[in-house]
């Protein structure tokens, strides 16, 4: 197999951000996916998402499992820390690795095969435990490594590139987000860049288990008519409730947004998420509005897309476990090996 490296070299011009670094060092290998996938649109998204946070690449780990989504990560962030586990895995890899180390932000991409079926268990259990993480899943409804076989969340009625149709009722990932306790969940479509990178932002700078269905219509075996992953599909059923945008120390990140009715969310950590409601009944804070409207519209056969839930004093699995602040590889021995008075005060409390 053979891999084509980027050229280095780039106009002296490009944009730089507050790093001094342009989007191309936050770019990573040449894609080896289907021209047109949409997965390629996501990993452009995560790039612009990093370039406007201005994010030390050396700062973010970006963890994956197995199939098309989860080779993602090989075309962004070519300069920070990587680990393809394997199939459904990603989950408790991304778990132990925050464990072990707090100081890094954590990106997970998976897919709808790696998540909502073999690594089902592990999606539910990161959500629930709190791991602070953004958990992205580009979901085309396909199994597109294996020749377009059905995924866990293709829509009963949804029919294949060769006519048949799936009889089975599909998993929504986000529906199940919200019910394990996803402190801020969100869905887009792989098509609608300017939605989809506020949102990743949002999902960077949160703290706690963030979630965001991406719908990616895989261009070689489910973007058909019948499909309800196709582009044409999603366009023509895109139900959007607001608009995102995100202020890091009150300097706003600019993006083109039209005028309407904008409500101002501020998280914990001081970062403000603006939302430009596209609904005026729609409230993103409250968990089983979000719930009830995503079924209300699910019945009409809409995708409803935008920043569905947050929670803005959200808190994470190390909040919870009152765990060191400091990452283990820099405690020393006298904290690593407390001795045996340590061990037998941990024994009294468990009798």
């Amino acid at each position: 197999m053979t891999y084509i490296l980027k050229p280095k070299l780039h106009h002296p011009s490009l944009p730089k951000n507050k790093l001094g670094l342009t989007r191309r060092d936050y770019e990573g290998r040449v894609s080896t996916l289907c021209a047109g996938c949409g997965h390629d649109s996501i990993s452009a998204a995560i790039i612009q998402a990093c370039f406007d946070l201005a994010i030390q690449p050396h700062r973010l780990a970006k963890m994956s499992g197995i199939g098309c989504s989860s080779k993602t990560p090989d075309y962004f962030l070519g300069q920070s820390h990587g680990f393809n586990s394997v199939h459904g895995r990603m989950p408790s890899v991304l778990t132990g690795a925050n464990l072990a180390n707090r100081d890094l932000i954590y990106l997970g991409v998976s897919g709808d095969g790696d998540s909502a079926s073999i690594g089902l268990g592990q999606f539910a259990h990161s959500i629930r435990r709190g791991v602070n993480m953004a958990y992205i899943v580009e979901n085309n409804g396909v199994y597109g490594l294996t020749k377009g076989q059905f995924s866990a969340t293709s829509d009963k009625g949804s029919k294949s590139k060769k006519g048949l149709e799936n009889t089975e009722s599909g998993i929504d990932l986000v529906a199940l987000a919200l019910q394990l306790g996803a402190t801020y969940v969100g869905r887009s479509f792989s098509g609608d860049k300017e939605q989809l990178v506020p949102l990743i932002k949002g999902a960077i700078a949160h703290h706690g288990p963030a979630f965001i269905d991406v719908l990616s219509p895989c261009v070689a075996f489910n973007n058909h008519a019948g499909s309800t992953k196709s582009f044409d599909y999603v366009r023509e059923h895109n139900e959007a409730v607001n608009r995102l945008d995100v202020i890091l120390g009150r300097v706003p990140i600019t993006a083109d947004y039209k005028p309407g009715e904008v409500r101002e969310v501020e998280q914990h950590d001081g970062s403000i998420l603006r939302l430009r409601k596209l609904h005026e009944d729609y409230d993103p804070t409250n968990k089983i509005a979000a719930a009830n409207h995503l079924q209300e519209h699910h019945a009409k056969g809409e995708i409803v897309t935008g920043l569905l839930f947050v929670d803005p004093d959200a808190t994470d699995l190390h909040d919870r476990l009152g765990t060191t602040s400091r990452p283990l590889n820099s405690l020393g021995t006298a904290a690593l090996t407390p001795g045996s008075a340590a061990l037998a005060k941990i024994n009294a409390s468990l009798r």
